[in-house]
């Protein structure tokens, strides 16, 4: 069994575009396909769509550009297994003077840093992307 799906997700999708992979499949889990909609939704990924034949999973369309260069330049899990981050409403973290994103998991739902900051919640840091 996999301890981190999260942490599995993210190692897939930074491996793909090291290789530049067009896409990458990923185990289905409701947190991993709702940071997936919002990497989709904020431009880092091209297509995020749930696969249902045999291999239940997410399939992930990496975004590249027009020089083939990946998207994203880095993207990391900030809260492990051992050792959870959590942030108030005022210690939201700024990612790359606002260029980049922090993924967060508030008591509304799992939102990026500029989001929470707007409905003024704190919760559990998840990852970093730039």
């Amino acid at each position: 069994m996999m301890q981190d799906s999260i942490a599995d997700m993210l190692t897939r999708i930074r491996n793909a575009s090291m290789v530049k992979k067009a896409d990458v499949l990923v185990p289905y889990s409701k947190i991993n396909l709702n940071i997936a909609k919002i990497l989709e939704k904020e431009k880092y990924l091209q297509k995020v769509e749930i696969i249902e034949d045999g291999f239940n999973g997410i399939k992930i369309a990496l975004r590249y550009d027009a020089a083939r260069k990946p998207v994203i330049t880095s993207i990391q899990k900030v809260s492990k297994v051992g050792s959870r981050v959590y942030v108030g409403k005022d210690g939201i973290p700024t990612i790359l003077n606002g260029y980049g994103i922090a993924v967060i998991s508030t008591s509304k739902g799992i939102m990026t840093n500029k989001e929470a900051r707007k409905i003024g919640v704190g919760g559990e840091v998840i990852c970093e992307i730039y």
